[in-house]
């Protein structure tokens, strides 16, 4: 009987998944799946001995969390299983037993050029906040070039918040205006930016002369590089300052999307810049953009309203 263990598993599998080199972002949320389901088990049973009925029983728990984040977990448990099933280790995939979740479908929700400009005009002063015996005033805020240029890059280029994060100085060309992004699945993609984005990197970049071409492009304060709690956190608080709700880094990336197909952009490069692998959130945009245009026709055709 087999008595390799589900950690020992585990162990293996990540050995031929970096082999593979599989993204350090896709293994680490596959390591945080298989961390809960070695804590759900209590234990470290035989990965032979685990059921079908143990799976879902895990995935169940799994509350707090979206369904594309519980897809996700099923898509890494699976993973697991398909290479243990090669291995010999089990003798079929049990997570093919259990129907895959399917996620939201969201509401895309573009941010308005109003929008914007609120969001950039907050970025260098403060609100006006008054103390006692004294004028109402504001102050300067730091990082505001930096924070120019975060929300330029991802309003003109749609990136994710974790290609943003990872950008190093050595993939932005400022000259050619471009930049080389990582994105899913460790696939590289080139993205123009505009002169106004390039200019306002150089900005900020030109207050670290020091920093080395592989530092982060974006970093905090006190240098560290930034994650996505700490991007989603900033835009967070900067939505609240400029009085705009639901600031996050997928806004602008439905933005830059939807702005792209009205303003007369092809969809297939679209697809490109975004780096989807398929046209299925294309063309969701695609239909959105159309429903724009329709409507615009209605307000402005002489036939409708002139009544002929």
């Amino acid at each position: 009987m087999n008595q390799i263990t589900l950690s020992q598993t585990i162990e293996g599998y990540t050995i031929a998944a970096q082999a593979r080199r599989l993204s350090p972002r896709t293994l680490a949320d596959y390591a945080n799946t298989f961390r809960k389901l070695i804590k759900h088990l209590k234990g470290d049973p035989r990965i032979a001995s685990i059921t079908v009925e143990q799976m879902r029983g895990f995935l169940a728990k799994q509350t707090g969390i979206s369904k594309k984040t519980l897809l996700n977990m099923h898509i890494a448990l699976s993973a697991l299983w398909t290479w243990a099933t090669a291995e010999g280790l089990v003798p079929h995939n049990i997570l093919h037993d259990i129907p895959k979740p399917k996620p939201e479908r969201r509401a895309i929700e573009p941010l308005t050029e109003a929008d914007v400009h609120a969001i950039l005009g907050s970025l260098a002063k403060s609100r006006t906040y008054s103390r006692p015996g004294k004028r109402e005033c504001q102050h300067a805020l730091g990082s505001s070039e930096r924070n120019r240029a975060i929300i330029l890059v991802l309003l003109d280029t749609g990136i994710r918040a974790i290609e943003l994060c990872e950008l190093n100085i050595a993939n932005v060309d400022l000259q050619n205006k471009r930049m080389l992004v990582m994105g899913k699945g460790a696939k590289e993609r080139v993205v123009p930016i505009a002169a106004a984005t390039a200019q306002a990197l150089w900005r900020y970049l030109s207050s670290r002369p020091k920093d080395s071409a592989n530092s982060r492009v974006f970093v905090s304060s006190s240098g560290h590089s930034m994650d996505r709690d700490d991007l989603f956190k900033l835009l967070a608080r900067i939505g609240r300052r400029a009085g705009v709700v639901k600031v996050h880094p997928h806004r602008f990336r439905h933005t830059f999307a939807i702005n792209f197909l009205r303003n007369g952009g092809n969809a297939y490069a679209l697809q490109m810049v975004l780096g989807h692998s398929t046209m299925e959130m294309v063309r969701r945009y695609l239909a959105l953009a159309q429903a724009d245009v329709e409507a615009a026709h209605r307000q402005a055709s002489p036939v409708a309203n002139w009544r002929l």
